[in-house]
């Protein structure tokens, strides 16, 4: 087997900045992670002796970064595990001591937000998931339950329920519940401004507020006649906002056309 390849903590500080940053995974153990129960910022905590269970939930175009406390077997054997499945993965070199010791922080341990709404999503519904795993919890989990369910399912489950009537993360006015999530967790970003843009234009019926939304719209009916199981279906309509969003970020200005002389020069 190759050997799996390590990624500094320069080197990941570095590509964090990118997007969509890579998947961070804490694979500590248990005694080692009640010891120090603190995560570098946007990890999620996965055992290391279940790779292969928790592996079909990573997204497959994302690289990812795993990490133990040192950097030794535990992460490198699940790096390699990853690796084996075909993802491009790496491990942090040091573990966590190493990012600490690089002066970079960490934080906190917190359980994952929780959060339910109406079975068989299409926009709002998949929108606001990548939303809050991307720019507030990367560890979210969501629940999708059938609409006379939401309310009861929350209340049982610790979930926060969103995209129906009454609720925090709701439809307002011409608002979507995309918006309400951003103005709550006051997520100043262009890119998301016009994202936002997009989304309600696309889940509200009034495509003509972005060219990009009936765009949004087919690929997401298209998306739930693909995938009838919903958790298969955000999973993959996760790369439709990512794609929306680095779009936004870098290749906005971006043109193509049929040029057959240039072609042939």
């Amino acid at each position: 087997m190759n050997p799996i390849a390590a990624i500094t903590p320069d080197e990941l500080a570095q590509r964090r900045t990118a997007f969509p940053p890579p998947t961070l995974v804490d694979v500590r153990r248990q005694p080692a992670f009640a010891e120090d129960p603190h995560v570098i910022p946007g990890a999620v905590k996965r055992p290391p002796e279940t790779v292969t269970e928790w592996a079909d939930a990573l997204e497959p175009w994302r690289p990812v970064v795993v990490y133990c406390v040192h950097g030794h077997e535990v992460s490198q054997n699940a790096a390699a595990g990853l690796a084996a499945r075909g993802f491009d993965a790496r491990f942090l070199d040091g573990g966590i001591v190493g990012w600490r010791d690089a002066a970079y922080e960490t934080v906190p341990f917190r359980p994952p937000t929780r959060c339910v709404t109406r079975e068989r999503p299409k926009i709002d519904r998949v929108a606001c998931p990548w939303l809050i795993r991307r720019f507030v919890d990367p560890s979210a989990e969501f629940f999708y339950v059938p609409n006379a369910e939401v309310r009861a399912f929350g209340a049982a489950n610790g979930a926060e329920p969103y995209d129906i009537p009454d609720v925090r993360y709701s439809h307002r006015g011409p608002e979507c519940s995309f918006d309400a999530f951003i103005r709550l967790h006051d997520l100043a970003d262009p890119a998301l401004t016009e994202l936002a843009t997009i989304v309600r234009g696309a889940d509200t019926g009034v495509p003509e507020l972005a060219p990009q939304a009936p765009g949004l719209l087919a690929m997401s009916l298209g998306l739930s006649q693909m995938f009838r199981d919903d958790h298969a279906m955000l999973k993959w309509g996760m790369l439709v906002y990512d794609s929306l969003y680095a779009w936004r970020r870098e290749a906005q200005g971006e043109r193509h056309g049929w040029e057959p002389e240039k072609l042939r020069a």
